[in-house]
């Protein structure tokens, strides 16, 4: 059985392997995944480099 893997933005879950278009990044130390609507909507903070919590 595949794991889940939740957007930290918008809360969105889908299987591990269908989220390969998701983005992920690193803040503080922990790993954040974002699925592709809030990769979208966010592209510019996320290439800003700004924490999610800035968005």
């Amino acid at each position: 059985m595949s794991d889940l893997v939740t957007c930290d933005f918008c809360g969105t879950q889908a299987p591990e392997g269908e989220t390969l278009t998701w983005t992920t990044a690193v803040e503080n130390g922990r790993r954040r995944a974002y699925c592709d609507t809030c990769s979208r909507t966010h592209l510019r903070a996320m290439e800003s480099k700004l924490d999610s919590e800035w968005w």
